[in-house]
């Protein structure tokens, strides 16, 4: 079971947030996340989110009958 907790690392000692589930010895797996220190909105654009067009000229396209209905559907609707 993999159970995800909030905490800080500094100064080589990690402080938990939360309690963990269990006070048994158990394996950890410690993520580091990069944090966000400034809040203007076009780095917060570019920190999340898929950006539009990056696969524009790469010969992807998407069909002019993309939002029709099916034809395999038409009996359930």
């Amino acid at each position: 079971m993999y159970t995800a907790i909030n905490g800080v690392y500094e100064n080589g000692q990690f402080t938990l947030q939360e309690t963990p589930p269990t006070t048994k010895k158990s394996k950890v797996l410690i993520m580091f996340l990069e944090e966000i220190t400034s809040n203007t909105s076009e780095e917060i654009t570019k920190a999340k989110g898929v950006r539009l067009g990056v696969l524009a000229n790469k010969g992807y396209n998407i069909p002019d009958d993309f939002n029709m209905p099916l034809d395999d559907l038409k009996d359930y609707m």
